[in-house]
């Protein structure tokens, strides 16, 4: 792996929603492993570290997909070396789950990629922010910010995340899934 993908919203009313876990997690690895600062580029904002390039789309996240094209292009990257990471529902807060590839799931961005790259075998890291309540839009759930208690929680699990990003540089994905995937963090 030579890269990882975070997804999520653009702007500042979007930033510690929980839609954008995967801007959030690129945000803190970042800062863990001594990355240059973000730069700015027409559908990509990237940041370069000593053995993994980051990467956060400037689309908001139902078109995700139209900045791999150029990611891959601009870095000479092939799909199987970018790690998407992103927001997931269906798995708890405190968890992670890392695959070789799958479908979207429901995931709009992942949708967007999976239809603009005509592919879904691309490595991706899933960031529990579920469960869902019952009775409340899915939209205005994963548009909702987390609470400080959820926060705590999040970061942990990014720590959690980073853990297994260097696992995957390292010694693959393969292991990382044997080592992460059954872990759960929790506030305390």
């Amino acid at each position: 792996m030579r890269a990882v993908v975070g997804l999520g919203n653009p702007g500042p009313e979007y930033t510690f929603t929980r839609h954008n876990a995967g801007f959030l997690l690129v945000d803190h690895l970042r800062e863990k492993m001594g990355c240059s600062s973000f730069k700015g580029e027409r559908l990509y904002y990237y940041s370069e570290c000593s053995d993994v390039l980051l990467f956060k789309p400037a689309t908001f996240m139902n078109l995700s997909g139209s900045a791999f094209p150029h990611i891959l292009s601009d870095f000479s990257l092939d799909i199987s070396e970018i790690l998407v990471a992103y927001d997931d529902v269906s798995i708890p807060l405190g968890r992670i789950r890392i695959r070789k590839r799958g479908s979207d799931g429901g995931h709009n961005g992942v949708k967007s990629i999976i239809y603009t790259l005509q592919t879904r075998d691309f490595p991706r890291m899933r960031i529990g922010i579920g469960p869902k309540p019952q009775g409340v839009p899915l939209a205005d759930y994963v548009l909702s910010e987390f609470d400080d208690d959820e926060l705590r929680i999040l970061y942990r699990v990014f720590d959690l995340a980073e853990e297994a990003v260097r696992v995957i540089i390292k010694e693959g994905i393969e292991k990382a899934m044997s080592l992460f995937n059954s872990k759960e963090v929790s506030a305390e």
